[in-house]
């Protein structure tokens, strides 16, 4: 962990921070932090990983699972399984196909599953951070001024959200569920929770404490969902880059605009990655390279 830090030392700094939220403009953008979590519980961390930030849209994973839960296999009449080719946030593709969004890991099908909490729970917020702090073992909160900031500058998202709901794939009205999704990228934790919290999808979907606390084992979801879930990773889960992704690293993963990934290798363990400058896709480029050059140290790969 520390090579990889080393090696990716000239990439952290480069790339732009996502000024279009005001909140994420002030990050500062020399920072760098690495976690992996083995499927045994064992934690190993460098650089700025026990420094939190906003995970954007790598919560959508967390929402999509609870969205399963009540919804089963149902929801893909609502959101397909297909990449998506264009920006996390385009409108075209979506009304060219009539308010169903490609994929439920781009902005409009995590809208379409965050109206599925809305219905689904009476305080969704609260569901989604019960959950993602019973899997974290560490301290997870939503950011209110990431959140607010988030509110203010959401006018595209909001657009798909009439959008769609135009075509009736919304079932609530769109305030009720921009809030909840401009919530949910809120949550801030760190490199070292965010690998503890995606354990699950490396374990065949059972989730284990850490080896240094409780070790309780806690089924989240069956095998069969958990391979699915990351399988949309793999193949929608770093938005347009996602085919390249997948070429240069090869392992699922999700990435957010706060500079977060965090990359899943069955029956290996979790890699979170932390770096707020990204590239054109909206990617972390010092996350990447050091994905890149942590697999290729370890050999830990899907492939």
């Amino acid at each position: 962990m520390q090579q990889v830090c080393a090696d990716v030392a000239p990439v952290v700094g480069t790339g732009v921070v996502a000024d279009y939220i005001p909140a994420l403009a002030k990050v500062p953008i020399d920072r760098f932090g690495i976690a992996v979590q083995t499927t045994d519980g064992d934690m190993a961390c460098a650089g700025d990983a026990r420094e939190p930030f906003s995970i954007q849209s790598i919560a959508k994973v967390f929402t999509l699972t609870l969205a399963l839960e009540h919804r089963g296999d149902a929801l893909w009449s609502r959101v397909g399984k297909e990449p998506s080719g264009d920006p996390f946030n385009s409108l075209v593709q979506l009304e060219h196909e009539c308010g169903i969004p490609r994929n439920p890991l781009i902005n409009a099908g995590a809208l379409v599953v965050a109206d599925c909490l809305v219905s689904d729970h009476p305080r969704p917020l609260d569901t989604l951070l019960q959950r993602v702090r019973s899997l974290s073992d560490a301290g997870v909160h939503y950011d209110d001024t990431v959140a607010e900031s988030e509110l203010a500058t959401s006018d595209r998202n909001a657009s798909m959200a009439h959008l769609m709901k135009s075509f009736g794939n919304l079932e609530n009205p769109v305030k009720a569920v921009l809030d909840t999704y401009c919530y949910q990228c809120s949550l801030a934790m760190d490199c070292c929770a965010l690998a503890s919290a995606f354990s699950y999808l490396a374990s065949g979907g059972v989730h284990r404490g850490r080896a240094s606390n409780t070790g309780d084992v806690v089924r989240i979801v069956d095998p069969a969902r958990a391979r699915r879930i990351n399988a949309l990773m793999l193949t929608c889960g770093t938005y347009d880059r996602a085919g390249e992704f997948a070429y240069e690293v090869g392992v699922p993963a999700k990435s957010g605009v706060g500079g977060g990934i965090v990359a899943i290798v069955p029956g290996r363990g979790t890699v979170a990655v932390w770096s707020p400058g990204l590239g054109p896709s909206g990617n972390s480029l010092a996350g990447v390279e050091a994905l890149k050059r942590f697999v290729s140290l370890t050999g830990w790969s899907v492939f």
